[in-house]
């Protein structure tokens, strides 16, 4: 089943990102809960990690602050899992291997169906050195899925349209999440050759940060992810829950709206 499905069926679809934990699990249920309301098509969770290769320092930051309040892997699970029949929104973990590794492969496939997780990203596996891993995702029902980057070879975009699942992670620009610049120039062209191989939707991420860079990503793609600008309002209003929900919802609801067709 695609549980990912009704999330493109109606125009393009908006994935905010949180980092869970930031500044403590309960707020990020809460924050969940309000991007669901805001319209969010599909939210991803960050797993916080001491050694976030692909995150910009607002990220690392809202990392580090989960890590410091005790966030763990099986902390967020049980987060997720107490949202089993509250949202339908479907809900993704994005984080790094060491954690899952130091979890259990199994134990964690298991665990995240169990919660409730439609879908895994982890930026430091790809699909060639993970194969047992997605293999075991796959039989417990849970979608890894997969990125690509400008810089990603023919014969990697064939075999990632192979083997994709749920929808395709496209990095939009040539280093870290959360960078005011440095968008790749030649955008069109290059999800132009990832339609070739892959067809499953195309969500776009990294650097996308406003209403109108939201708009410009999504004349493009499926849907675009929009992380470090809330992490941002996380970090801003964190310490007022009510403020920081009615700012996070405000935010969302008008990226939602730059991105109807």
């Amino acid at each position: 089943m695609n549980r990912f499905g009704k999330a493109f069926e109606k125009g393009r679809a908006l994935l905010p990102f949180v980092t869970a934990g930031d500044p403590d699990l309960e707020t990020t249920r809460s924050l969940v809960l309000a991007l669901e309301e805001a319209g969010a098509d599909i939210i991803e969770l960050g797993v916080p990690f001491s050694d976030p290769q692909a995150d910009g320092p607002v990220i690392q930051a809202a990392g580090q602050r989960a890590l410091e309040a005790g966030t763990t892997l099986s902390g967020v699970l049980e987060m997720v899992r107490s949202l089993r029949g509250v949202v339908s929104t479907p809900l993704v973990l994005m984080g790094y291997y060491n954690p899952i590794l130091n979890y259990g492969e199994d134990r964690f496939a298991r665990d995240a169906a169990e919660a409730g997780v439609a879908g895994v990203i982890v930026p430091d596996l790809p699909f060639d050195e993970g194969e047992d891993f997605y293999g075991v995702l796959e039989r417990e029902g849970v979608d890894g899925i997969l990125m690509v980057a400008p810089n990603s070879e023919e014969k990697r975009l064939i075999e990632t349209g192979r083997r994709a699942k749920g929808f395709v992670y496209c990095v939009s620009l040539m280093g870290i999440t959360g960078q005011e610049s440095g968008l790749y120039d030649r955008m069109g062209d290059y999800i132009d050759r990832v339609k070739k191989h892959v067809t499953v939707p195309l969500v776009l991420g990294f650097g996308i940060d406003s209403p109108e860079r939201a708009a410009k990503a999504a004349a493009l793609v499926d849907g675009v992810v929009v992380g470090s600008a809330i992490v941002r309002l996380v970090e801003r209003f964190g310490h007022d829950r009510k403020r920081l929900l009615n700012e996070v919802k405000s935010f969302a609801a008008r990226l939602k709206g730059a991105i109807k067709p």
